[in-house]
């Protein structure tokens, strides 16, 4: 390791001396060098066991380099290029995304502003992503975009990929093709020290993975009421990529399995497809994680997830009363947390705008306050149906959903309910596949968990 350290020094100095005499391209290669020796010395497998944990052994051993002025002789002679990446913008010109791109190429910026097909990579919304290659002096050698692939069939499953090159001769084209996106298998885990979209952030999970994350657990857990500092998540995922870049455009690929641990109860769950090809959630045990009634009436996004319990507006106090108070924006939908008929649409007294649904066993919904009403007497509703929308009309100061859930014409605490409602078991022929499926992905989240232990939780 000494001499190690002695060589790389060496090399250091000698490099920087170089430097001042030799022009200013030989900067970038020589950065690359003493990065590549960085990496060398550090580099560990990312998803290794804890290193702590292992036998430890020191070794000493010299490293021998290549002479130095045969490293600068061979960077000096070696044409330099420059790669970057960036997202399209809302407006963008094919000037201000080839600056950004560090492009300074007045042709390349020409024929992207009179090639029919070069020109589609700036049309429509931003969020694109495109990468350029350029040499030294900034001429573009090659520019490829990708962005959605166009028709439903096609979305989730391929998208469009551009290519602007110069040929031998200097002349540039472009030409468009569909290519397959690939998927590849990721797993991340994070802390809630605030929201679950603040540490979702932080882990690097999409949001679609955060919202399908909520969803899985909505009958295990109210997003809005029950989320707590300290609680911890791992999950095992699909991600979507183009050419292996990671896409933003649309929704990314399915959770393979998750957990979530929530005022210290564990909860989990497992994508199984069964032999029928209908897949679904399941614990460990094999019940399903789809149970007869959500603990929400609120889809979890980032609109609603700064939200919980509202201080009552009109009685100026924080007391039980018949039902659960959901603070959210004017406009935000509202979901029946269980199929049914509905038993009453329209005005209501202080409720304002109501919407009642009967379910069957003396159970019934109530959601009050709506601006908005998309369903009519009568009609049949399923699971996780938009039945209106967050309003303030009726005795309400302020946009709020006013929720109910009632047995028997008795009021219940709708998670209580959510969490005994019934649920599905596997078959006893499918268990054994199960549990094979379940035991690969619940290492998977060992491995996932062990991650957040290294980073550290919220005490």
């Amino acid at each position: 390791m000494g001499h190690f350290s002695h060589n790389l020094a060496a090399a250091t100095a000698a490099i920087m001396d170089a430097l001042a005499t030799y022009r200013r391209g030989l900067t970038v290669a020589a950065v690359t060098v003493l990065t590549g020796f960085g990496v060398a010395a550090v580099a560990v497998a990312p998803l290794a066991p804890d290193a702590a944990a292992l036998p430890q052994r020191l070794i000493s051993a010299a490293v021998e380099t290549e002479p130095l002025t045969a490293q600068l002789e061979a960077l000096a002679g070696r044409a330099l290029e420059l790669n970057r990446s960036e997202l399209t913008r809302a407006g963008d010109s094919a000037d201000s995304l080839l600056k950004r791109l560090g492009v300074v190429d007045s042709y390349a910026a020409a024929f992207l502003r009179s090639d029919a097909t070069a020109r589609r990579l700036l049309e429509g919304r931003g969020g694109r992503l495109v990468q350029a290659r350029a040499r030294e002096d900034g001429t573009l050698v090659e520019l490829i975009g990708r962005y959605p692939a166009p028709g439903a069939e096609l979305q989730g499953t391929h998208f469009k990929r551009l290519t602007v090159a110069r040929d031998a001769e200097g002349r540039l084209a472009a030409h468009e093709e569909l290519a397959p996106l690939q998927s590849q298998v990721r797993m991340a885990s994070g802390t809630i020290r605030s929201s679950l979209f603040a540490a979702s952030d932080e882990a690097r999970i999409p949001d679609a993975i955060a919202v399908q994350m909520a969803e899985i657990f909505a009958a295990d857990i109210d997003m809005h009421r029950e989320l707590r500092r300290g609680d911890t998540f791992s999950v095992v995922y699909e991600a979507l990529t183009a050419d292996g870049e990671p896409i933003g455009w649309s929704q990314t690929g399915r959770v393979l399995a998750a957990e979530f641990v929530n005022g210290g109860k564990q909860h989990q769950a497992v994508w199984y497809r069964g032999a029928d090809g209908r897949g679904a959630y399941f614990d460990l045990s094999g019940k399903s994680k789809k149970r007869l009634f959500l603990a929400s009436p609120m889809e979890f996004s980032r609109i609603t997830s700064g939200f919980a319990m509202r201080f009552h507006p009109i009685l100026q106090s924080v007391r039980q009363h018949n039902g659960v108070d959901y603070a959210a924006p004017m406009g935000t939908p509202v979901r029946t947390v269980g199929a049914g008929v509905v038993e009453f649409a329209g005005p209501q007294n202080g409720y304002g705008n109501v919407v009642q649904i009967k379910h069957g066993n003396e159970r019934s919904t109530l959601y009050a306050h709506l601006s908005r009403i998309d369903v009519r007497k009568g009609e049949r509703v399923e699971q996780g149906q938009r039945v209106g929308a967050v309003g303030a009309t009726g005795y309400a100061t302020g946009p709020h959903l006013h929720f109910e859930f009632r047995i028997a014409n008795q009021h219940q605490d709708p998670l209580r309910v959510a969490k005994a409602s019934e649920t599905l078991t596997l078959a006893p022929a499918q268990q054994g596949e199960f549990k094979r499926v379940a035991q690969s992905l619940q290492s998977q989240l060992e491995v996932a968990d062990t991650l957040l232990g290294a980073r550290g939780r919220v005490e």
